[in-house]
């Protein structure tokens, strides 16, 4: 039904509701899904087929006796296809505070909608269409009585959201993480391209440590004590993020250095003796 765990997610990602963002490969889930309204969190982990695995993945942290004092989502859930998940293990992920997410793939759907079409006419076939949900159980939704089916596990503190919408694929092997620390690192090489260089004050104001950089000789020295340029085996962030490295570009104006410290940073400097 899905070619793999990242179709799946994909499929599934592609059908939310409007009030819920999904933020890919983020605080340790294949999806981290967020609702508008009030900031509610799902964490969602995907598998082709519900097994205990994804349970373990699922509730990672909540039955360790320290779940408490990490950040953790409101709810927890498990994302298969329609028809991988057997009555005993649902059952188990339902003792778990898991919620297990079917998800109709497109054939599947169309094949349905097929047999509905000849044995009850094309009209039928139009109204199943408009009603029949792409996934089930529906999300937790303010007012509703979700509670029959969504264990709120009341994290002390929710997940902590990346800035912006990670631009990698949810549920791929070995996913690439648009972590904090990525997001400043991007700072640095957009102000490195429009600059020609960095400085020490561009670390202090983005807030990461600037060793890295040279072990990894992603930056160089130069004549000019204090000012860095580009490395011979430089980072080049904006293919691995090529969104989100636009984004944060974007919002230049709203993180630049500002005009006064840089001027002051720029001054000459005395001659080392």
């Amino acid at each position: 039904m899905f070619e793999s765990e990242a179709a799946l997610c994909a499929a599934f990602i592609a059908q939310l509701p409007k009030d819920w963002t999904a933020y890919p490969e983020t605080a340790g889930f294949d999806i981290l899904l967020v609702r508008g309204a009030d900031g509610a969190q799902i964490g969602v982990e995907a598998k082709m087929t519900l097994n205990a695995k994804v349970l373990l993945q699922a509730v990672e942290g909540i039955y360790s006796g320290r779940g408490s004092e990490y950040p953790a989502p409101d709810f927890r859930a498990a994302l298969v296809p329609s028809g991988a998940a057997g009555a005993e293990l649902k059952t188990v992920a339902s003792y778990l505070g898991v919620v297990v997410i079917a998800m109709t793939s497109e054939a599947e759907r169309e094949a349905e909608e097929k047999a509905f079409a000849e044995k009850f006419g094309v009209s039928y076939r139009r109204a199943h269409v408009n009603d029949k949900p792409w996934f089930t159980p529906e999300l937790p939704v303010i007012g509703h009585d979700w509670r029959r089916l969504w264990a709120d596990h009341c994290p002390a503190e929710r997940c902590k959201v990346p800035a912006y919408v990670p631009d990698v694929v949810a549920g791929a092997s070995g996913p690439s993480q648009l972590s904090e620390w990525k997001i400043k690192a991007i700072k640095i090489c957009i102000i490195l391209e429009r600059r020609g260089f960095v400085t020490i004050g561009d670390f202090k104001r983005v807030g990461i440590d600037r060793k890295r950089w040279f072990d990894m000789r992603w930056l160089a020295h130069t004549d000019d004590r204090g000012r860095y340029i580009a490395g011979r085996s430089a980072l080049n962030l904006r293919a691995a993020h090529p969104v989100n490295y636009g984004q944060i570009e974007g919002d230049f104006e709203k993180w630049k250095p500002a005009e006064d410290e840089l001027k002051a940073e720029l001054k000459p400097r005395p001659a080392l003796l």
